[in-house]
């Protein structure tokens, strides 16, 4: 049976997980295989750059944060996957040998009309490195299944 349901989640509820270390070689080979801008991989490009060094793909940090969320609890929930992002931010640039933690909110919890085995949870999830500087934002919902759905009508 797994730890985490539905009923699990309550607004306000705070969950902290995480201590990832980013990898420079891990930062190259994801840029070079799928966000090679200039930026994320030449050091040279990356200091001339607005973001004035090397840093680590957005679309990586949005991996690693998965990564960590599956770790902390999702691998031990009934979760059925999400209906998508919403507010996705890039705070601040993310640089190889930084240590990314999360801290999730539970904003809104809801069952499903259509589905009365599924619960919806909406969450924020803010991103920090380990200067506790926040690099990155999101929100959105989580499926989630009920361990007792409510009788049929």
């Amino acid at each position: 049976m797994k730890t985490y349901a539905f009923e699990d989640f309550a607004v306000d509820q705070v969950r902290e997980f995480g201590s990832r270390l980013v990898d420079r070689a891990e930062g190259l080979a994801f840029a070079a295989a799928y966000d090679p801008q200039p930026l994320h991989l030449d050091e040279e490009a990356a200091n001339a750059s607005v973001l004035g060094g090397l840093s680590i793909s957005g679309w990586q940090t949005c991996a690693l944060v998965m990564r960590m969320m599956c770790d902390a609890y999702l691998l031990d929930s009934t979760s059925q996957g999400s209906p998508g992002i919403d507010n996705l931010r890039w705070l601040k640039p993310v640089r190889p040998g930084d240590t990314l933690r999360v801290r999730m909110t539970v904003l809104e919890t809801k069952a499903s009309r259509s589905r009365p085995t599924i619960g919806l949870v909406r969450s924020a999830w803010a991103v920090f490195n380990q200067h506790d500087e926040q690099v990155m934002s999101m929100e959105g919902w989580g499926m989630f299944g009920r361990r007792e759905a409510p009788p049929a009508d």
